[in-house]
């Protein structure tokens, strides 16, 4: 029975994978796809609601879908999704001027739709499969096969593009679904739970919480970050959607029915670890974006330099997520969570530290860049596992595809509030440092002179550049503190037995 877990596990864990490819797929070929849906290369914000679209309908439906797998069983859910994921990728493909935009974003909510409930349900997948003491191993993997497709999704996006077309990116999805959907039928367990514990679905609440994620990513969503901090719809949309989230949780507290039924969870364990994973998501996607942006502005890398460097983080972020599974099971969740955070704490403020000349750290037969690179991605990698397996033991068995979709969730949810408050205060910083600039005419001065000028003025960019990087990388340190002092409320180390439970290879066979 343990061969067969693993293998349900591991196709369990490519479908995670498959979803997170796509999840970036389309960063890195943005400029190709205004030139063939003739857009003018000037307005690139056009296409953004791209990518936001896939994130939007990632988050909005992952917590009513992972409740669905808790009714339903796990598999017949995943299938389902697969399938929808399918028709998105499709409809994505067949974008076309002058609606191609509207198309293509349609097409990505479906397959964020979609794709949002893999990670949660595989995660709960985990829960039948494995007991409380192994689980965190398991987790620890499906966790790696998540920032796996993400690292390799930009990549891969236009490695494909420049290849052929960045529609084929799309074209691939049905295949590999296609060959999902066996593996997916084959090996992974159609138990569901018995009639007198499938919990009744959350509809109404569930539609307000999606509708209120929806608002705050929309109200927060700025096109032209460089005016305002906000857009013109951005209070009433962000008032709209406290409003909707006060009506959810007013809906939760007398509904019979809930989304999270909280009876039976211990409350303080389980919002401390769900605002760990909503801080190291905040923390996550500076990283993605800055250290790019500085290997690229400050060393004067292309995209694809400016990935390698980032692979020193992705890649101890990939082995710190299964060491954080493997420590975890000897020393609970509460410990690698707070050492976690707080060695991430550590490397962001090594990274803000990093000399002026930027290329002093970068290369040398021990760079520092690298180094600190590799010691945030060791801290954010060890909160992984333990962050998922904390929340699992905090609800009963019949919360977890809720629950692991919580997880997700909050951690999605400080990507995109991360990224939105990155871009707005970046921005603005970056104006407030360079207002007293001023560019140098050719025609007012000899050859000479103007290039003395234009070498000052480059340098005083690359100043205000690297300061605005620096006061990035101290606010995600100081988050990073955060959450080392909030993960103390984590649950500790497993101090008895669990409670007995039915052995999960009954699963297996379908009893």
């Amino acid at each position: 029975m343990t061969s067969r877990r693993r293998v349900a596990i591991g196709v369990g864990g490519a479908v995670v994978l498959l979803a997170a490819l796509d999840a970036y797929v389309v960063t890195t070929i943005l400029v190709t796809v205004l030139d063939d849906l003739r857009l003018p290369i000037n307005h690139i914000e056009r296409i953004t609601p791209v990518v936001t679209g896939f994130l939007l309908g990632y988050v909005a439906a992952m917590p009513l879908l992972g409740r669905l797998s808790d009714r339903l069983g796990r598999r017949p859910v995943i299938e389902a999704c697969l399938i929808v994921f399918a028709v998105g990728s499709a409809v994505t493909a067949l974008a076309e001027p002058p609606h191609g935009v509207l198309v293509m974003t349609a097409g990505r909510a479906v397959q964020g739709m979609a794709g949002g409930a893999l990670l949660p349900v595989t995660m709960a997948l985990a829960g039948d499969l494995w007991d409380e003491e192994r689980r965190p191993v398991v987790l620890g993997a499906v966790g790696s096969a998540q920032e796996l497709g993400s690292a390799l999704g930009p990549l891969y996006g236009a490695a494909v593009a420049s290849a052929a077309s960045w529609r084929l990116i799309f074209w691939i999805n049905i295949p590999l679904t296609v060959l999902a959907l066996v593996a997916v039928h084959l090996a992974v367990p159609a138990g569901r739970p018995a009639p007198e514990d499938r919990p009744r679905i959350d509809v109404v609440g569930g539609m307000l919480l999606a509708l209120g994620l929806g608002l705050l990513v929309v109200g927060v969503y700025n096109p032209a970050p460089d005016e305002s901090a906000l857009p013109s719809w951005g209070v009433p949309t962000l008032a709209g959607g406290a409003v909707v989230l006060v009506a959810f949780v007013l809906w939760e507290i007398r509904s019979r029915t809930r989304l999270l039924d909280l009876a039976g969870t211990r409350r303080g364990p389980l919002f401390a670890t769900l605002g760990v994973s909503f801080l190291s998501g905040a923390a996550l996607i500076v990283t993605l974006v800055d250290v790019q942006l500085v290997a690229q502005t400050l060393l004067g890398d292309d995209a694809l330099g400016g990935a390698l460097t980032l692979a020193w983080f992705l890649g101890a972020l990939l082995v710190a997520a299964v060491l954080g599974g493997l420590v975890t099971v000897r020393i609970g969740e509460r410990w690698p969570l707070v050492v976690g955070m707080a060695v991430a704490a550590v490397g962001y403020a090594l990274i803000a530290t990093w000399p002026a000349a930027v290329a002093d750290a970068a290369y040398g037969p021990l760079p520092r860049m690298q180094t600190d690179l590799v010691v945030t991605g060791l801290g954010l990698g060890l909160v992984i596992a333990p962050v998922s397996s904390a929340v699992l033991r905090t609800v009963p068995a019949a919360q977890f595809g809720i629950a692991s979709a919580a997880v997700v969730v909050a951690r999605m949810m400080g990507m995109l509030l991360g990224i939105a408050a990155l871009t707005a205060w970046g921005l603005r910083r970056f104006q407030t440092l360079t207002a007293h600039l001023e560019t140098p005419l050719p025609f007012l001065m000899s050859k000479s002179e103007f290039a003395a000028a234009m070498a000052r003025y480059e340098a005083a960019l690359k100043s205000a550049l690297r300061t605005e990087y620096q006061e990035i990388f101290w606010i995600t340190a100081a988050l990073c503190a955060l959450g080392a002092v909030v993960a103390l409320a984590a649950p500790g180390r497993r101090t008895a037995a669990p409670a007995p439970r039915k052995s999960p290879d009954h699963l297996l066979t379908g009893r």
